[in-house]
């Protein structure tokens, strides 16, 4: 049938696990609405934007419409919007949507299949491509584009669109609801339109995280993010996904892939190879209807290292991805003139001339580049769809046999081996081979001794046992995180052995023979990040974004690592896990319960416990109890009141175990008390706190947010315990503080929001605050208020003059840009309880201190204690952190002072160091006015 022709559809088919159709379509017997009579004006026009009311309006009226879509929601938005995707293809297609799904299903899993049989499900797919827009909310372009582009293809009749409905299922998807009906209702509050700007919003564009939306594809905190996650590889498996940004590079339009160097080890070449031939074609079709200023590599920063943008998470499920940064504005905005951006080159082909430029403009560069996606995937549908097939495959075998990853680290141990047989007078000089310098080459048999060592080959699989971990309901917590991102995870039902360890029934298996392997092995192994710099002995080239972050080492997930096969298949977990496995409450005693300090559920208990006025201790010696030692900060929670209901909730949902004794055990206490606490955001809102605002919640800290207006106002220890500074919400130290609007140009309730914490009004205020009993928690960059409150320390990464002014080191002698780090840790103070004494933290240039030994009111609880604590991404200069301090306890008058200046909240994921701040939070109160020697029974 012809794929324009009109026909009745019935689409009453379910989507797998994906939410219900919105709506079903009909025979097309009327034309599609145009948006501009929904929105009341013509999207893409100056001074104009559409919200995600309006759009949502016209798309569930045009699904009515056309037989060339469907509408699905593919799940709640945190402020509890439906998320929308639009499929459309073709009427035939659309009716047939369960079996073009399956078969890209087929082959992205890759199991099971021939190299003949995946080229006949080739031959019978359609290619899937998936294109988001509006995930940073402020970046208004793409959202809109998505409109015009969508009506397009819903009324083009033309040969292209004819062949790309035939050809393609294309999946749009409005990736930030929320944050779309936000700016788009800010831009449009004035009535004055040269008055109106997307710039000034008053709270971040997602709930928690705002433009870190885009840094949680692993871990998968968010619901939009978990949402799109089980379209990309869990529902659909498009094999292309377009991932639209802005704003574009100074002088120039728009970035389009290729990109740059270094791309991540871990990846199919195949999946870099194919994104830099879908990105050439998009350059290409610009430059042939005259739009210029297409720029790619080094005319932007991007790489495809990281793995937590929706883009880059692709690249590690065989994904081609394509991330762009177009310029543009609903307000119009001039292209300035800079010298070097009118040179043509290799990453530059057609420079652009300055000039003005309007909204249109560069909606029409997005939708052309939509648009080259779909004709390439059109042109090319049968390769795009068996080379997924191809990687898939490549990844399951290299996951069944010996193999090997060739990292910088590895490199590097060839030249070493080299040299030392150059000193030996090993090897062989070489001539010139036809011209080229052999000077690089060294002997072949480094290939097989160093490159392929049998010590250093790649895992077959990961067991993660469930009698060893620490805190379980954090290992259930990394294993969702696997699931969500499309992972097999295996169960053993029952007990097994396997190389000579036995492990208990409930224990899970992570195979590295699965078509995501690459993600697989991003989460479970380090990062090995090049040292990359401008030049020898020259500044470091900055990342794209962090250069460490495996996950199992930040959630303090123990699990064993099989170079040498892998067990036999266990049952496939079938879905998230909802709740953790039930802990155990064990004994018979009627005094009260003891629970583990090492779980970060134990914080929803006593959470739960002091709402309802029930007591928890924490004991300050270890204890025995029902046979198992537990460190000190065990919690001793009397059998009164309520607290008997709640433990045993507890332990049925929160996976907590709980020991049920006749009496308290002996030794000191702690007594905790319901806290009040304030968490300091700024106007516009800070990422980092509202990362902690999403902990809190997650684990029912009760808390404010405050603003630094109420700061000045003093008087804090009349409505606060502690105060809570994240790591950005100071701005960056020697910067001016970041400009914000008038308040006569704010609706009056987000007046409150505006101001700066200062030196000159707010410190004197934490300062008396803090002196009158009360604590402050500073957390990274943050932590520079610990020397500014008067605590006898300093930062340790700075080097000072004669004058004894301090002056960070350059980044030339260090360097550590988002990386884990392995720091020594004093479990026995109560800011580490529940702590192991090594964990791995992560580091993000943050500063650590230093202070003279018997330093007043200062002790440190957790440091870096070698010239080498990188355990994953990159660090120049690491050994400046010998020795200096990242979590700080300090005394300043009747209250405390902590500082934790590694990241220790980093965008939700280090769960093993959150008990830093919430023992922070709970155990300051305790200690107002009391002694650093005293504690209370």
């Amino acid at each position: 049938m012809h794929a324009l022709m009109l026909t009745a559809t019935a689409l009453s088919m379910t989507m797998g696990s994906l939410a219900m159709p919105v709506s079903v379509a009909t025979a097309q017997s009327r034309s599609i609405t145009d948006p501009a009579a929904v929105f009341k004006a013509k999207p893409g026009s100056d001074y104009f934007l559409a919200n995600y009311k309006q759009v949502s309006e016209w798309l569930e009226r045009v699904a009515q419409e056309s037989d060339r879509m469907k509408l699905v929601s593919i799940g709640k938005t945190a402020e509890g919007r439906e998320q929308y995707i639009a499929i459309i293809s073709s009427p035939e297609n659309i009716r047939q949507l369960d079996k073009y799904r399956g078969i890209s299903q087929q082959l992205a899993f890759a199991k099971g299949l021939n190299d003949a049989q995946a080229k006949a499900l080739s031959e019978q797919g359609k290619a899937v491509v998936l294109i988001d827009a509006g995930l940073h909310a402020t970046e208004v372009v793409n959202a809109q584009s998505h409109v015009q582009l969508i009506h397009e293809m819903l009324t083009r009749n033309d040969a292209e669109t004819t062949r790309i409905l035939n050809d393609t299922i294309g999946l749009y998807v409005f990736a930030n609801p929320d944050g779309l009906d936000l700016v788009a209702n800010w831009y449009m509050r004035p009535a004055d339109k040269l008055k109106r700007n997307t710039n000034t919003i008053p709270v971040l564009y997602q709930k928690y995280v705002g433009h870190d939306n885009n840094r949680d594809s692993y871990a998968s905190h968010q619901p939009e993010t978990t949402n799109m996650n089980r379209l990309a590889y869990r529902e659909w498996y498009p094999q292309i996904l377009y991932n639209q940004h802005q704003t574009g590079p100074v002088g120039t339009v728009v970035f389009i892939p290729p990109f740059r160097d270094p791309y991540n080890f871990n990846n199919e070449p195949l999946v870099i190879a194919g994104t830099d031939a879908v990105g050439t074609a998009m350059h290409e079709r610009l430059l042939a209807q005259g739009k210029a200023g297409s720029v790619s590599r080094s005319g932007a920063p991007y790489s495809t290292w990281f793995n937590g943008g929706i883009r880059t998470i692709g690249y590690f499920h065989n994904q081609i991805g394509i991330l762009t940064e177009i310029i543009g504005s609903p307000t119009p905005m001039e292209i300035p003139l800079v010298p070097a951006k009118q040179q043509a080159g290799q990453d530059a082909y057609m420079p652009i001339a300055p000039q003005k430029w309007h909204f249109q403009q560069s909606i029409d560069y997005v939708k052309e580049m939509s648009r080259a996606i779909l004709d390439y995937a059109s042109r090319n549908r049968e390769t795009v769809l068996y080379n997924r097939y191809v990687m898939g495959r490549n990844q399951i075998k290299l996951g069944s046999e010996d193999s090997w990853i060739v990292t910088p680290k590895r490199i590097d141990a060839v030249k070493t081996a080299a040299e030392a047989m150059k000193k030996q007078g090993e090897g062989s000089a070489l001539d010139d081979l036809a011209g080229y310098d052999t000077r690089a080459i060294v002997p072949s048999s480094l290939y097989k001794d160093v490159l392929q060592d049998p010590k250093y080959r790649a895992p077959r699989a990961f067991v993660i046992p469930a009698d060893k971990q620490a805190d379980l309901p954090t290992t259930v917590a990394f294993l969702n995180s696997l699931i969500k991102t499309g992972v097999e995870v295996e169960q053993a039902p029952t007990a097994f052995s396997y190389g000579g360890k036995r492990y208990a029934a409930g224990s899970y298996v992570v195979r590295a023979d699965q078509a995501f392997r690459p993600h697989v092995l991003d989460m479970f192994e380090p990062q090995d990040h090049p040292q990359d710099f401008a030049y020898p002995g020259g500044p470091p080239i900055r990342p794209y974004d962090i250069t460490g972050y495996t996950l199992a080492y930040q959630m303090n997930v123990t699990f064993d690592r099989l170079q040498d096969g892998a067990p036999a298949h266990f049952p496939v977990v079938a879905d998230v896990i909802s709740t953790p496995p039930a802990g155990k409450l064990t004994g018979s005693g009627a005094g009260g319960y003891v629970v583990s300090h090492a779980t970060n559920n134990s914080f929803i208990l006593t959470n739960r416990l002091l709402k309802a006025g029930a007591e928890v201790h924490w004991l300050k010696q270890g204890v025995t109890v029902g046979g198992e030692q537990l460190a000190p900060g065990a919690l001793w929670i009397p059998a009164r009141g309520a607290a008997s209901g709640i433990v045993q909730s507890a332990v049925q949902s929160l996976g907590i175990d709980a020991v049920a004794v006749a009496a308290k055990p002996a030794g000191e206490t702690i007594k905790l008390k319901p806290v009040r606490i304030g968490l300091v955001d700024h106007y516009g809102g800070s990422m980092a706190s509202g990362w902690n605002r999403w902990i809190f919640e997650k684990y029912e800290f009760p808390y404010t947010v405050v603003y630094p207006q109420e700061l000045d106002k003093g008087g804090l220890n009349a409505k606060y315990d502690v105060l809570v500074f994240q790591s950005d919400v100071l701005g960056r130290e020697g910067r001016p503080p970041q400009k914000q609007p008038a308040p006569a140009d704010l609706p009056a309730e987000w007046r409150m929001a505006l101001g700066h914490v200062t030196p000159e009004k707010t410190l004197p205020q934490l300062a008396s605050f803090a002196k009158a009993g009360g604590t402050v928690i500073a957390v990274g960059n943050a932590t520079r208020l610990g020397p500014e409150l008067g605590l006898p320390v300093y930062n340790a990464l700075t080097t000072a003059d004669a004058s004894g002014r301090r002056t960070p080191l350059p980044s030339t002698k260090f360097y550590v840009p988002g990386s884990v780090l392995e720091a020594k840790v004093d479990p026995t103070d109560p800011l580490a309880y529940g702590v192991p004494a090594t964990l791995d933290v992560f580091y993000n240039n943050n500063p650590t201190y230093a202070f003279a030994p018997g330093a007043p009111g200062v002790r440190r609880v957790a440091w870096f204690a070698s010239d080498d604590p990188l355990r994953s991404g990159w660090a120049w200069g690491q050994k400046a952190l010998n020795s200096t301090a990242t979590v700080i306890d300090g005394t300043l008058g009747k209250g405390h002072v902590y500082l934790l200046a590694n990241e220790v909240t980093q965008r939700g994921q280090p769960y093993a160091s959150f008990k830093f701040l919430f023992n922070a939070a709970l155990y300051g109160p305790t200690q107002a006015g009391v002694s650093t020697a005293a504690a209370d029974d």
